[in-house]
C-alpha cells in the first residue's frame, strides 16, 4: 500500500522524484529511497505497533552513507516519535496527508507534537 502511495503521490506531482529501494552487502536496507530535486529520504515501513532499535537499523545505514537524506520510519501506532534522530510516524496518518504537489516533508509534518521516549527501543 506505501509504494501504491508513493507511485501516485509521485506520478500526480509530475514525475520529477525516483522511488527505488537501497541494501548493502552486510545487510542492511531500506524498504523506499525517494530522491527528488530538492529532497532525499529513507523510508521503512514496519508491520508493527511498538518502534524496536533493530526496526531502525537500516535507516541508521543509510544516514550515514547519505547524511543529507530525512528518515522515516513508518509503523502501526498511533504516536508521532523521533528515535536517534529517526521520526516514526503511524503509517496510516502519514498517507492521509501526502499530497500531489507538495513535498513529503508536508506529510511528515502533518503534527507538530513529537514524543522523544525516555526509554528508547532496545
Amino acid at each position: 500500500m506505501v509504494a501504491q502511495h508513493l507511485r501516485a503521490w509521485n506520478a500526480y506531482s509530475g514525475g520529477h522524484h525516483t522511488l527505488s529501494f537501497w541494501r548493502t552487502k552486510p545487510g542492511n536496507e531500506v524498504d523506499f529511497v525517494v530522491y527528488g530535486p530538492e529532497e532525499l529520504w529513507a523510508i521503512e515501513v514496519k508491520n508493527s505497533r511498538n518502534v524496536r532499535s533493530q526496526d531502525l537499523k537500516g535507516l541508521r545505514a543509510f544516514k550515514e552513507d547519505y547524511p543529507e537524506a530525512q528518515t522515516l520510519l513508518l509503523y502501526r501506532g498511533e504516536e508521532r516519535l523521533k528515535v536517534d534522530q529517526v521520526l516514526c510516524l503511524p503509517c496510516a496518518r502519514f498517507l492521509k496527508a501526502l499530497r500531489p504537489q507538495r513535498p513529503l516533508q508536508a506529510a511528515a509534518d502533518y503534527t507538530p507534537h513529537v514524543r522523544h521516549p525516555r526509554n528508547p527501543p532496545r
